[in-house]
């Protein structure tokens, strides 16, 4: 069994900056990814940046230079450092875990935590 709980999501001005926070636990065996996706409302769940067990990072083009991921492998847990924050950015964020079977990977999501930019 795994779990993903995130957590800093909330309410934040354009411009503004918010540090999303993952933390794994349970059965944690060979991760391979660990990163964040978005979903707004009326939109599919779209990538927003993950980061490899190796730590390189992937980011989505609408974020490139404005937010940074980075994970801490020794707690399983994974950030996302988000400034410049715009309205369009507004969403519910999900934490991404990805472990590396001898077959095949297992993907795990957490609940999500909402993310508003308005002013």
């Amino acid at each position: 069994q795994v779990q993903l709980v995130e957590s800093g999501g909330g309410l934040v001005q354009p411009g503004g900056s918010l540090r999303l926070s993952c933390a794994a636990s349970g059965s944690i065996f060979n991760i391979n990814s660990m990163g964040w996706y978005r979903q707004a409302p009326g939109k599919q769940r779209e990538l927003v940046a993950t980061i490899t067990s190796a730590g390189r990072p992937k980011y989505a083009d609408s974020v490139k230079g404005r937010f940074a991921i980075s994970r801490d492998n020794a707690k399983n847990m994974v950030y996302l450092q988000m400034d410049g924050l715009k309205v369009e950015d507004t969403a519910v964020y999900y934490c991404d875990l990805v472990l590396r079977g001898d077959v095949m990977n297992y993907e795990y999501w957490g609940q999500g935590t909402q993310v508003t930019v308005s002013s």
